[in-house]
C-alpha cells in the first residue's frame, strides 16, 4: 500500500500529556489541542516527502528509507534520523527520545503514535 495522499486529523489521544512532556507551555497547547492538522505525504519508492500544515504552521520533512537525514521534530527541533520501513505498511523512527510509528492501516486511514516516557500520543487521521 502507497501512504502517498492527503489525510486530516480526525482524532487523537493524550495530547496535553504528551506535550507537557516535550516541555510546551500551556498557552500552546491549549492553542493546538482543537486545530485539525493535514498531513500530505509524497512517496517515490523509498523517497518520502512528509509535510504537516496545523494552522499556521507547517513542518515538512524529506527523507529515504534507511539513511539520515535531517528532520523536524514536533517541536520545530531539527535532529538527524534514519527512517526505518517494517513491512509494507509501517515507518519508524527515534528523534530525541521520541519514537515514532506511523502506520497505514487501510487504504484510507493513517494511525501515528509517538511515544516519550511511558506517554502515548496517538493520531488518526483519514484521506481526504
Amino acid at each position: 500500500m502507497s501512504f502517498a495522499g492527503k489525510y486530516q486529523l480526525e482524532s487523537q489521544e493524550n495530547f496535553e500529556p504528551f506535550m507537557k512532556a516535550l516541555g510546551l507551555p500551556d498557552e500552546l497547547i491549549q492553542k493546538g489541542k482543537d486545530i485539525k492538522s493535514v498531513s500530505e505525504i509524497e512517496e517515490n519508492g523509498d523517497n518520502f516527502k512528509v509535510t504537516v500544515t496545523t494552522g499556521t504552521s507547517v513542518i515538512s520533512n524529506c527523507f529515504t528509507i534507511g539513511k539520515e537525514a535531517e528532520l523536524q521534530t514536533i517541536t520545530g527541533e531539527k535532529v538527524k534520523g534514519v527512517v526505518h520501513r517494517d513491512g509494507n505498511n509501517k515507518l519508524k523512527v527515534c528523534l530525541k527520545g521520541i519514537e515514532s510509528v506511523t502506520k497505514l492501516v487501510d487504504a484510507s486511514t493513517i494511525v501515528n503514535t509517538m511515544t516519550v516516557g511511558g506517554i502515548v500520543y496517538k493520531r488518526i487521521s483519514k484521506r481526504m
